[in-house]
């Protein structure tokens, strides 16, 4: 035998099902803004070379002997929050470039360890020991890239 509900307890069952489902709905809308102020990778395009104008020190881009090459990218994003900073460019000390959202640079250096490091007017200086080797079985490129909270970060990139 089923009991009957009276009609202020069927009201208040009909309220908890709609402020359940005003919760889900609330809570899809935050997640979903959330992730669209993630940081994604840009659509693929080759890399632009950095304008000339924008490297302070332009004998470590040019060719020598003895000297090896050393691709330095800046990864492409779609994230505007960090898109438009220039990230300023250190080869052991010394300001050399600043570079631009998807723009590569290549140094020419001595085989050996040097210090690459960058930086933005928001970040403190990020350096790496890069072992510059002719060895072709080695790549001698770094990336430039930011991460979620924003911040510039360097690593070596393998083949």
């Amino acid at each position: 035998m089923r009991r009957k509900q009276s009609l202020a307890t069927r009201a208040a069952a009909a309220a908890r099902t709609a402020q359940s489902l005003t919760l889900l709905v609330v809570a899809m809308m935050a997640a979903s803004l959330v992730a669209g102020c993630a940081s994604t990778p840009a659509d693929k395009a080759p890399f632009k070379d950095v304008p000339a104008e924008r490297i302070v020190k332009p004998d470590v881009t040019q060719p020598g002997a003895g000297r090896v090459a050393v691709d330095l990218r800046r990864e492409r994003t779609d994230n505007v929050i960090v898109r438009f900073r220039d990230a300023l460019v250190y080869v052991d000390g010394e300001r050399v470039a600043d570079i631009m959202n998807g723009e590569h640079i290549v140094f020419w250096l001595t085989p050996g360890t040097h210090r690459i490091a960058v930086s933005t007017q928001f970040d403190p200086v990020v350096e790496i020991g890069f072992f510059v080797t002719p060895d072709t079985r080695y790549s001698n490129r770094a990336s430039v890239s930011f991460n979620d909270d924003h911040r510039i970060m360097l690593r070596r990139v393998a083949n």
